[in-house]
């Protein structure tokens, strides 16, 4: 059994403090403590060495922490945010059609999406490409690796200023060398297909399961329901089945490349 929340509440209830007040202290939300204590989460190590550190308790926490991840069946996917889903899957598959996807993203080509919306202050648009930066960093670079495959509309590859679009295909053509990381293009002689619709994210997560994410303008959501994720993976079967090969896709990100230089040289 989990006695951790009954000890991290009794912790709480020796100091009289409050939850955002714990929370507070160690950097963390509120939401998150509320999490902890009603046994949704648990204490990663970095949080639990700082929950020790803020109650004075040596490594009671770590050690309670440790032992009921040990313990603990899988979190239910209804319960995961899409991050974690990212941190944990073993297959994340994305199609795009408007945009090159977050994780695929140059510096500069993530502050100009950010910049153009309008509705962000340069300290916001700094903000918000820092952490898409980072959530790079945690994703692509795990340690236990999972396959990527994207899937991005032809459309997505003439979108930006010309000296960021030349970057942003650059730097799709290194990563797709990556040997767990594919990337297709749907050719624009592909006309309409089923991606015409919007973006899919899937992943396949601990235990078999598969997850979806569904996105609008204002938040994502994860979506598990059987049915619809189902139906949304039969969708993205549908659109890469109208995708170039690795290969070809490869070779047209840089036939682009090769339009920027020409053109240009046309200007000079």
């Amino acid at each position: 059994m989990n006695n951790l929340p009954a000890q991290l509440k009794q912790l709480r209830a020796k100091r009289a403090v409050t939850q955002d007040q714990v929370a507070d202290a160690i950097q963390v939300s509120g939401s998150l403590i509320a999490a902890f204590e009603t046994n949704r989460l648990i204490p990663k190590p970095d949080t639990a060495k700082a929950l020790d550190g803020y109650f004075e308790t040596g490594e009671e926490v770590q050690k309670a922490a440790s032992e009921a991840r040990k313990n603990r069946r899988p979190a239910p996917s209804w319960f995961l945010p899409w991050e974690k889903v990212e941190e944990t899957a073993s297959t994340l598959r994305y199609f795009q059609g408007t945009l090159i996807p977050g994780l695929l993203q140059t510096e500069a080509y993530a502050r100009e999406v950010f910049a153009r919306t309008g509705l962000h202050t340069d300290e916001k648009v700094a903000s918000e490409v820092a952490l898409r930066m980072e959530r790079q960093a945690a994703i692509l670079d795990r340690e236990d690796r999972p396959t990527f495959i994207f899937i991005l509309d032809a459309a997505t590859l003439h979108c930006g200023p010309p000296e960021i679009a030349k970057e942003q295909l650059l730097h799709l053509a290194d990563v797709g060398a990556r040997p767990n990381i594919f990337i297709h293009v749907v050719p624009a002689y592909a006309a309409l297909h089923g991606g015409r619709s919007g973006s899919i994210s899937l992943a396949n997560i601990e235990g078999g399961s598969m997850v979806g994410l569904l996105e609008d303008f204002f938040e994502d959501r994860v979506e598990v329901e059987p049915a619809r994720v189902s139906s949304m993976d039969r969708l993205w079967h549908a659109i890469a089945a109208v995708a170039l090969p690795c290969d070809q896709s490869r070779d047209l990100i840089l036939r682009l490349v090769d339009d920027h230089d020409d053109s240009a040289a046309d200007l000079a």
